[in-house]
């Protein structure tokens, strides 16, 4: 069970990964060693699966991103998604409600890659069909 140190800490992590233990123990009023045993603890028990990086759309300038709906059939959806968590190119992907049962959200670094993960998914057994739409501009970000 998470507690609301738990959660001002993921916060300050989503933030900013690299924060120094130190610069996080004063922004949460406890020790260093309180946070270092809380990340610890987030990553032994999955709730923080791994610490990664944001891109400046400047290097990324020319990379090509797109949202693939999927429908699936609902017995193969936890196969899909365990084969699907070994693409690289999904920078996220959510399970939703109504016609579709997955959102994928790819980057590639064209449209000849962009379009090999489109057919890697599409092989997938249990896809029964997808509907992809390019992204050109990002109007907000995280």
């Amino acid at each position: 069970m998470l507690d609301d140190l738990d959660y001002r800490l993921i916060a300050l992590l989503r933030a900013n990964s690299r924060t120094p233990v130190a610069v996080l123990a004063r922004e949460l009023g406890v020790n260093r060693s309180t946070v270092t045993s809380r990340i610890d603890r987030l990553v032994d028990n999955g709730v923080i699966e791994g610490f990664t990086i944001r891109v400046s759309g400047d290097i990324e300038h020319d990379s090509v991103q797109g949202v693939m709906l999927v429908a699936t059939e609902n017995s193969r959806s936890p196969e899909i998604v365990r084969e699907l968590r070994g693409y690289p190119e999904l920078e996220q992907f959510h399970s939703t409600t109504g016609t579709w049962d997955l959102v994928l959200q790819i980057r590639a670094r064209n449209l000849a890659e962009f379009d090999l993960v489109l057919e890697r998914v599409r092989a997938i057994p249990g896809v029964r069909t997808t509907q992809t739409n390019l992204l050109f501009s990002s109007l907000r970000t995280v």
